[in-house]
């Protein structure tokens, strides 16, 4: 495929990259996002996310001028909707917000001329694309049969962004067979270690769909299975070791909860769509959403037993001093920024509500706060908690000298990071 001029509206944790690596194919890329302070930003030269590899990846096709960042959405031959999808929750009922697709959609349609081709990356319910190929030809004007338009979802894992958008095998879908081969010949030019696959684009929708909730059904097992460990005493990382030493079994390591914008998410649209057909995939969504309030519970009859005077100075809403929790790691997952649906702020909630003091550590966020909930650094959280929730295993939390300040101070370890190695 020749290079081409490809417009990406949406520069988040998925849309920057893309532009970057579609950039670094050579292709003439335009990056528009909505928030003026996101533009503003990368316009400066500095990223607003934390991934690895991508500032210098950025300062290098920004440089060689493949990639500029615009105030509205350029005209284009391509254009890749990267927008977020998240929830509505309504009695209840959580439901896709499809809002940023929509407006996305109709910023592209403007714009849109005949022969062109869209794509949207955003993951979302089946007969989303359907739906994106109305909005289109409704606004600009033109038959659906004149352009283009496809889905491929994406499938990284933050902090491996840059490697597995080159290296990830890719689903394409589309109504249109042409419309489908065309994204694959875009990809192809990037996707150097994995096969780009065509079928249609509601199969498309639905497997990205279905691969998180293959993981998220996973992790719930974990996730119950540490609860049924509590209560009857035992070690359920050790059990699932031993577990393990099965061919044929593979369970994975339990956690505070299950968060991101894929997994934390994803599954509520299959729910949506099938209802009770998808029970299963519901359940396994509400154990892990109330792995957290379950964590709060043991934290709160751990710190009902525990008679020690208090750290803590704070005086809660009773009168009386509140022991302070201190939450080591506030991100979804180890080593990256991202708070979307995160469990750990989940547990500062819950906790704070029960009339605890709760402060966070999060070594790759610069804010002082999140959602109400106070950042300190380490050794402030070390010196003033009373009690320690351990909940990711970032690359701060592994040095030999946290562990041991962290081991003096009674905690609860989510992720069995304090455990002591058992040689078999």
């Amino acid at each position: 495929m020749q290079n081409k001029e490809i417009t990406v509206v949406g520069l988040g944790y998925i849309g920057l990259p893309t532009a970057v690596v579609m950039a670094e194919a050579g292709h003439q890329v335009k990056g528009y996002d909505a928030k003026s302070e996101v533009r503003e930003c990368l316009k400066a030269g500095s990223i607003h996310i934390v991934e690895q590899g991508l500032q210098e990846a950025y300062e290098n096709v920004t440089q060689k001028g493949n990639l500029i960042i615009t105030d509205e959405a350029a005209p284009a031959d391509i254009y890749v909707i990267c927008v977020p999808t998240p929830f509505l929750e309504t009695e209840g009922e959580k439901r896709a917000d499809l809002t940023y697709v929509e407006e996305a959609s109709i910023n592209v349609a403007k714009l849109l001329k005949k022969g062109d081709l869209v794509i949207l990356e955003s993951t979302v319910p089946p007969h989303t694309t359907a739906h994106v190929t109305k909005i289109l030809a409704d606004v600009s004007g033109l038959p659906k049969e004149t352009f283009f338009t496809a889905h491929c979802p994406e499938r990284v894992l933050p902090g491996k962004i840059l490697y597995e958008l080159t290296h990830n095998d890719r689903i394409i879908g589309s109504e249109d067979m042409k419309a489908a081969q065309m994204t694959k010949e875009l990809y192809e030019t990037f996707v150097s270690g994995g096969t780009c696959y065509v079928c249609d684009d509601v199969t498309a929708e639905l497997c990205k769909l279905a691969e998180n909730t293959y993981r998220d059904i996973n992790i719930a097992y974990a996730n119950q299975l540490s609860a049924i460990c509590r209560e009857s005493g035992i070690d359920v990382f050790r059990l699932i070791e031993l577990a393990n030493k099965h061919p044929r079994v593979n369970i994975l390591t339990p956690g505070l909860g299950v968060g991101g914008h894929c997994l934390a998410v994803d599954p509520w649209f299959i729910v949506e769509k099938y209802g009770e057909k998808a029970s299963l995939i519901r359940t396994a969504r509400e154990i892990n959403e109330r792995k957290p309030l379950w964590v709060t519970e043991e934290i709160d009859k751990a710190l009902e037993e525990d008679k020690k005077p208090f750290k803590s100075q704070t005086i809660d809403v009773r009168g009386s001093r509140a022991k302070r929790v201190g939450i080591m790691g506030m991100a979804y997952k180890p080593d990256i920024d991202d708070m979307r649906e995160s469990p750990s702020l989940c547990l500062a909630h819950a906790l704070e509500k029960a009339g605890y003091d709760t402060a966070g550590y999060e070594p790759n966020s610069s804010e002082e706060e999140v959602e109400g909930i106070s950042l300190r650094p380490l050794t402030y959280i070390l010196d003033t908690s009373d009690y320690l929730v351990i909940a990711l295993g970032h690359k701060e939390l592994q040095e030999t000298w946290v562990k041991e300040r962290m081991k003096q101070i009674p905690h609860y370890d989510c992720i069995g990071l304090l455990r002591e190695e058992i040689n078999e």
